[in-house]
């Protein structure tokens, strides 16, 4: 029954990232559609979840050999849509900044970025779990259902957000990105 309490403490830990970086969404994605919510919130579910079964699976192969460089891989990640998105709050020209694809962070790049950005710590996760002997599938599914939970909360609260402040949002969107990623490279070095 212990385990239950841990698990859900680390789930929630866990989808901190995913809910901080919705809510940043939500606030600079102006069309913000049940469809692009329900797209975001799978992604970051799944990748939270498969993330965690895969450190597990691979065991400290893997884990250790990126260690050393996650929290960069998932800085640049996140500072550099962070740093459009400011871009294009910032942005009073009218014109539109160039842009891989389209404007749709819940589509193509920028989804499978943001993914792989916020669930790069549940590599380390399951790999404790493997070390620990838990129950690794309900653990990910665990994992995964409270991410792509605080991933809908998240994107809606930044809707609102969006709604009350325009494209002043879109700025603070960024800003939280930005900030998440240098937050994470703060933490693994132990500043």
């Amino acid at each position: 029954m212990t385990n239950v309490w841990v698990i859900v403490i680390i789930a929630l830990g866990l989808a901190m990232d995913c809910f901080a970086v919705a809510l940043g969404i939500g606030a600079s994605f102006a069309s913000c559609t049940l469809r692009s919510v329900l797209r975001l919130s799978f992604h970051f579910g799944l990748f939270q979840g498969g993330m965690t079964l895969l450190g597990w699976l691979v065991g400290s192969t893997v884990v250790e050999l990126i260690a050393g460089v996650d929290h960069w891989i998932a800085m640049l990640m996140l500072s550099w849509l962070g740093g459009r998105m400011i871009f294009k709050g910032l942005n009073t020209s009218g014109r539109e900044p160039l842009e891989m694809g389209h404007n749709d962070p819940t589509r193509g790049i920028s989804l499978l970025m943001l993914s792989i950005a916020t669930s790069i710590d549940a590599l380390g996760v399951g790999l404790s779990l493997a070390l620990l002997k838990w129950d690794v599938v309900a653990t990910s599914l665990l994992i995964g259902l409270v991410s792509l939970v605080l991933t809908v909360v998240g994107l809606l609260s930044g809707k609102h957000l969006n709604n009350r402040l325009g494209k002043r949002a879109e700025v603070l969107g960024g800003i939280v990105l930005v900030s998440i990623g240098l937050r994470i490279v703060i933490t693994h070095l132990g500043v």
